[in-house]
């Protein structure tokens, strides 16, 4: 992009900037039970980005805090929240399909009417489609750490991400990381402490507490049986 300022003035020209993503999309096979969930139930909690900036209000049918998960996996702990919160509505964002219909069909198994899908890249989505100030809390568990060094680029939390990300929350809003590889929570509190707007909520040191509305899972708990470390990260929007 050497040759234009900004991506905006690259696309003028008539130009593609190719973008680096911090997924691999792997498709995976669906189970029939998934594709059915996506099939019957996509057009109640499906949601899609040709349908651009969102009014949540209209989205829910209601006014409530609201939450949004990039990269929910299977979708088991986002339909937990969910359902341990009712007063509170949860936007979960997969790139991997059969997650998106596993998650599907265990919300309707636990009846949820607060939760929402997107199956698509996290940061179009929030570009296109999540309206500034809107959430009250971004939730982003376990990311892929990209071990090596040469991919540490292809790692969500950057410095753009962070300045999208804290436009999207209200003031008063966190951001919360969690990771079980510790040079990556290294690298986000590094990120964050650079980024404007934000403090870091831990009342000592830099880690928090699994907060009790983060369900521990299975991958968890066998990690920390082999005495591996999770990392909780909770920053706060103030500005």
């Amino acid at each position: 992009m050497s040759r234009f300022k900004s991506e905006e003035e690259a696309r003028a020209a008539g130009v593609y900037i190719a973008k680096v993503k911090s997924f691999v999309k792997r498709e995976g096979r669906l189970t029939n039970a998934q594709a059915k969930a996506i099939e019957t139930l996509w057009p109640q909690m499906g949601l899609s980005v040709e349908q651009g900036m969102l009014n949540l209000n209209d989205v829910f049918a209601r006014q409530a805090p609201r939450v949004l998960e990039i990269g929910f996996g299977m979708g088991k702990s986002l339909v937990e929240m969910a359902s341990k919160a009712p007063d509170t509505d949860f936007i979960g964002i997969e790139v991997h399909r059969p997650g998106v219909g596993a998650c599907l069909a265990d919300a309707a198994d636990a009846n949820l009417t607060n939760l929402r899908l997107f199956e698509h890249d996290a940061v179009e989505v929030l570009k296109r489609c999540i309206k500034d100030e809107s959430l009250d809390r971004l939730q982003l568990f376990f990311p892929d750490p990209w071990h090596k060094k040469r991919h540490h680029k292809r790692r969500i939390v950057q410095s753009d991400f962070v300045k999208n990300i804290r436009s999207k929350l209200k003031i008063g809003g966190e951001f919360h990381m969690a990771t079980d590889w510790e040079p990556y929570a290294e690298h986000m509190i590094e990120v964050m402490e650079q980024a404007p707007g934000f403090e870091n909520t831990a009342q000592s040191g830099l880690y928090v507490e699994r907060p009790d509305y983060r369900p521990i899972t299975k991958f968890e708990v066998r990690g920390q049986k082999l005495g591996h470390g999770v990392w909780d990260i909770i920053y706060r929007r103030v500005s």
